[in-house]
């Protein structure tokens, strides 16, 4: 049976039979690919420093899987803090929407590490190994690797650990993560194998899979017809002036007529053959457009040359590219800072009230009391602490009804490190007359050796003896 190939593209990285295409930019000098520089080698100094900068003794950025805490800018988030970290992901979100409804995928071609590593630091040395995009291409067509490819292989190999040991800095303490990587690995092989794993998929990310990792495996560029609008910065190409497209003519040539005006596009490829996704910006906005420019600065420079004005392809909005005035107030554009002011001002306000050490009233395991005989019963109680400080803490419990009762614990004292929880099993051994409707209410007040107290009204649960 035969198959009938598609008589479009699906994917730019895909020959029409199926078959990889590979996509081997042009670089294009310009003054959007000198300021995408300077911003990339800043982000990835700072990529290699946040988990290794300090604030409060605990990691700048920190994904703890471990320990399942989240550290930010000395703050920790543990699960327990279900309704802060919930205020987060929707700041997170907001943000998002907030900075892609003004600026597009600003995020896509100037600050994702994707981005970032495969355009400013792989490609480059991808060039350096085996030139230009047509010499690229020879080694692509020859039948064994030559000695230029086992090199960027090579080179490949120990960026990707170099990568590899910055990504796993956001989920492992960096003083974890060398011990795993300058010791034996007989001393840790779960902790080489994860180094090992992640170097393995760093290498295929960038030697193998590369552009379609925003092409195909990341959800943003799916996103954008949601958080987009006609207004959205985007990169566009001005079909009002570029079309029909056309070579120049020859200026000794005369203008014969109006039926053989061309527009400004000369159709010289510059902007797709520099694409580093492969697509055709004239065909207007697409998904796989990662936002890097390069498409701009390439078609700036053969404006340049043929002495034109510049911004054939520019930032721009699909409205102003209609003719219509750009606007940057619009309802999204006050809707979201408004929605993101809330939030985060929630979220500080939480954030700064957090108590330092969270409670919790448990129900009882098993029997609710114990008859003790002589008209007493022992009614059970059980609470959970959570030292959510960075140091350790050491509890105590009394009841402040002293005259209803005694208060009976298991140690006089609980010490509890950073981030650790406990629970405490307690009774109160009180008379069964006191219980009315098989209930009396006390208080126990919880304190710890650094001032904090709290005080918890405690329904006790006992024999049903009052009127």
């Amino acid at each position: 049976m035969s198959v009938t190939p598609p008589s479009d593209r699906v994917l730019s990285t895909l020959n029409p039979d199926g078959s990889r295409f590979w996509i081997r930019p042009r670089l294009s000098p310009g003054r959007f690919l000198n300021r995408r520089r300077v911003v990339a080698y800043g982000l990835i100094a700072l990529f290699v420093l946040l988990p290794r900068i300090r604030i409060g003794g605990r990691p700048a950025f920190l994904i703890d899987l471990v320990t399942r805490e989240i550290s930010i800018a000395g703050a920790v988030f543990r699960p327990s803090d279900g309704f802060l970290l919930m205020l987060l992901g929707l700041t997170v979100v907001l943000t998002v929407f907030f900075v892609t409804a003004l600026w597009g995928r600003i995020w896509c071609g100037w600050g994702c590490p994707q981005t970032v590593y495969l355009e400013h630091v792989f490609r480059p040395i991808e060039r350096l190994w085996e030139g230009n995009p047509s010499e690229q291409r020879k080694l692509d067509n020859a039948t064994l690797p030559s000695w230029r490819r086992i090199g960027k292989w090579v080179t490949y190999a120990v960026l990707a650990f170099a990568v590899a040991n910055v990504f796993l800095a956001y989920f492992v303490r960096t003083d974890q993560l060398e011990h795993w990587v300058t010791h034996s690995p007989a001393d840790h092989p779960v902790g080489f194998g994860i180094v090992v794993f992640v170097t393995a998929l760093m290498f295929f990310d960038f030697t193998y899979f590369r552009e379609q990792t925003c092409i195909v495996a990341c959800p943003y560029g799916r996103l954008q017809s949601v958080m987009y609008d006609k207004q959205s910065l985007i990169i566009g190409y001005d079909t009002a002036r570029g079309e029909p497209r056309g070579k120049p003519a020859k200026k000794s040539l005369p203008v014969v007529g109006e039926a053989e005006r061309k527009g400004d596009c000369v159709d010289c490829g510059a902007c797709v053959t520099t694409c580093p996704t492969g697509i055709d910006i004239r065909a207007g906005l697409q998904m796989e457009c990662v936002g890097c420019a390069q498409c701009i600065d390439a078609c700036d420079h053969v404006m340049d040359k043929l002495e034109r004005p510049r911004g054939l392809i520019r930032y721009t909005s699909q409205d102003e590219l209609a003719g219509k005035p750009r606007k940057i107030w619009r309802v999204r554009t006050f809707v979201y800072p408004i929605l993101l002011a809330v939030v985060g001002a929630l979220f500080v306000w939480q954030l700064g009230t957090r108590t330092a050490t969270e409670v919790w009233v448990l129900r009882p395991a098993g029997p609710t009391f114990f008859d003790l005989g002589d008209g007493k019963v022992a009614a059970q109680v059980r609470i959970k602490l959570e030292n959510k400080t960075h140091v350790t803490r050491v509890y105590q419990v009394e009841l402040v009804e002293a005259d209803v009762g005694t208060l009976r614990t298991p140690m006089k004292s609980w010490t509890l490190e950073p981030g650790k929880a406990a629970e405490l099993p307690l009774f109160v051994d009180a008379a069964r007359s006191i219980f009315v409707h098989g209930q009396h209410k006390v208080h126990l007040r919880i304190s710890d050796d650094h001032g904090w107290h709290r005080t918890l009204p405690i329904n006790l649960v006992g024999p049903d003896g009052g009127p």
